[in-house]
């Protein structure tokens, strides 16, 4: 049987370790997908310590947006999808479509690009015969961001976590490496 569970929490909590493990201990062959682009070296090292910890079986997918899209295209026989992470998908929606001035117009072109993604990824949930980890950190538990693009950014993740959410079979939040279920697929959530 299928199941999606959405990791969430803040950075360097242990989502994508906790994923990973989830991903371990399911039978059969995984898909990696990651959103994260290499923009700086310190990204790149990032990106290289992640392919590093991840076993040399798993098939890696490299798309920083139209996931749905790239995991339709190259499931082949995977029977677990990691998509690490939610995050750096939505900011890179957010950099494809921001452009300072007119932020009303811009926020709402670039709320329905999150949407149309977020749906196309649900979509999958629902059409692919996998079990889906999602891992997404959790930025609106802060401060207000003091200018108006991160303030963007907040909602459109918030957004996005919260449709994932609604439609996961399980969600769990991490915190300081600890594993807190918000939602089973048995709590008639």
């Amino acid at each position: 049987m299928r199941k999606t569970t959405l990791i969430i929490g803040g950075a360097r909590s242990g989502k994508s370790h906790y994923a990973m493990e989830l991903a371990r201990k399911a039978s059969g062959p995984v898909l990696f997908v990651a959103t994260a682009e290499a923009l700086d070296e310190e990204m790149r090292q990032r990106i290289e310590e992640h392919r590093r910890t991840r076993p040399a079986a798993w098939r890696t997918l490299e798309v920083p947006t139209r996931v749905g899209d790239g995991v339709r295209q190259k499931i082949g026989d995977a029977q677990v999808v990691i998509i690490d992470c939610i995050t750096l998908l939505v900011n890179n929606i957010l950099s494809q479509h921001y452009t300072p001035g007119s932020r009303q117009k811009a926020a709402d072109i670039i709320e329905q690009a999150v949407v149309d993604e977020i749906s196309a990824l649900i979509e999958c949930f629902h059409k692919i015969e996998a079990n889906f980890i999602m891992v997404s950190n959790d930025v609106g538990s802060g401060i207000v961001p003091a200018d108006g693009m991160s303030r963007l950014y907040r909602d459109l993740l918030g957004k996005a976590n919260q449709m994932l959410a609604q439609s996961a079979d399980e969600v769990i939040m991490m915190v300081a490496g600890i594993p807190l279920p918000l939602k089973s697929d048995d709590s008639g959530q």
